[in-house]
């Protein structure tokens, strides 16, 4: 077969797919042509469990017997991918004899057709062929794709009238290592024309900016000189309504202990339209990537998130620092270092055990990283005695006292 394919694509809605096969490569192809709208059948006496899952939530229509003569009548398009190579080539002659063009798994140049390696970006279907390489064409595929999500590759949605972004997007941008942004929020923030950030955003990012970008500093430290919320409100509908796009990049994920339902209601009342893009919120991924998993069979069944902005028994707290005292699970303390002891103390009061497990991660996914470990009766003084400041994640629990065995490392 030659190696210049022809690339084209195929309206597969309603018309009849036949895959036979049930294993890993199965796996990896259904999800596609079922996005597709294709009526799938599945012949193979088996499937891996993600594949029978598919049949049973309705997705395909699932004959569980052998690959017969004939099964291909009807069909539109085929997909050989057995582990016998005799049962594949049956397929691809039947289909040849049907003109049905026909995809073989374990040897792509024998069959009619090859699977290109596709990537999706906004409307966008990216499909890379290489002749029958398909590690290069995963590998290229891959590239483009990234490059298109991160703007190094202008999409040409703004020239053609299409796809332009209005008003403000709220992006969470993960617990600050400029990696752990979602693929999402990278690639709106390419396309800001002013970026209003905090301290806890991913501060390596800004400097991936065009040049012409506006940032706006809105850092807010703890006990320190803060932005007003108000004029936050103020200055990302004011930057909006001047037909800029606004991109306000948070610490974490914008709804957890981050306002920023306050200024989607701003912006609401305003009448900006805004997107949310969730983040990775650092209540759970700083005490991960610290080896300390805020949950684990037997240790842990319950995860409470705590904000320690104002100490227990103030007027305005919303905490019941009793019933937190009783459980047995895991508390994530966040904004909590300044007053560790008042907040110990509200839960030793309240019938937590002494040596309960605490584990403080300062600077939590950055270069400074580095984890305190002590226990409810001590930590504060534990925590002063080596420096600890915010940014910090508290977790008190059994958890905090679990850690991978290093030994064969």
């Amino acid at each position: 077969m030659s190696e210049d394919h022809y690339l084209a694509g195929l309206d597969l809605r309603g018309r009849r797919v036949v895959l036979v096969g049930g294993g890993s490569v199965a796996q990896r192809r259904l999800p596609r042509l079922i996005g597709t709208g294709a009526a799938v059948e599945l012949i193979s006496p088996h499937t891996t469990a993600a594949v029978s899952a598919m049949a049973d939530a309705g997705e395909l229509v699932w004959h569980r017997r052998r690959y017969a003569g004939g099964d291909l009548e009807g069909a539109w398009y085929a997909l050989a991918c057995t582990n016998d190579p005799q049962v594949n080539a049956a397929i691809c002659a039947e289909a040849e004899r049907r003109h049905i063009f026909c995809v073989r798994a374990d040897a792509g140049v024998e069959g009619t057709a090859v699977t290109a390696a596709t990537g999706r970006h906004e409307g966008l279907l990216v499909g890379v062929l290489s002749g029958g390489e398909p590690q290069r064409s995963a590998a290229v595929r891959d590239h483009i794709v990234e490059a298109l999500h991160t703007g190094a590759i202008p999409d040409g949605a703004a020239k053609a009238g299409i796809g332009e972004l209005p008003g403000v997007a709220l992006v969470g941008g993960g617990p600050g290592d400029p990696e752990l942004i979602t693929v999402k929020g990278r690639r709106l923030l390419a396309r800001a024309d002013v970026v209003i950030t905090d301290r806890l955003g991913p501060r390596d990012l800004l400097d991936e900016l065009r040049p012409d970008v506006e940032i706006v500093d809105a850092a807010k430290i703890p006990y320190g000189r803060a932005a007003s919320q108000d004029v936050i409100n103020a200055t990302l509908i004011e930057h909006a309504k001047a037909g800029k796009f606004v991109v306000r990049l948070k610490g974490g994920d914008p709804y957890v202990f981050g306002r920023g339902f306050e200024e989607v209601l701003a912006c609401a009342e305003a009448g900006v339209p805004v997107t949310v893009v969730p983040g990775v919120t650092s209540a759970f991924a700083v005490p991960a990537v610290a080896d300390v998993p805020v949950t684990h069979r037997g240790v842990a069944h319950e995860v409470v998130v705590v904000s320690g902005h104002v100490p227990p028994g103030h007027e305005t707290s919303l905490v019941d620092w009793d019933a937190l005292g009783r459980l047995r699970g895991t508390i994530v303390l966040m904004m909590g270092v300044e007053r560790l002891a008042e907040f110990a103390g509200a839960l030793l009061a309240a019938g937590r055990p002494g040596d309960t497990p605490v584990a403080i991660v300062q600077d939590g996914t950055m270069p400074a990283q580095r984890i305190t470990r002590s226990t409810l009766d001590s930590v504060a003084a534990d925590a002063k005695a080596v420096g600890v400041r915010p940014p910090a994640v508290t977790v008190i629990g059994p958890v905090a006292a679990l850690a991978p065995d290093q030994s064969s490392s």
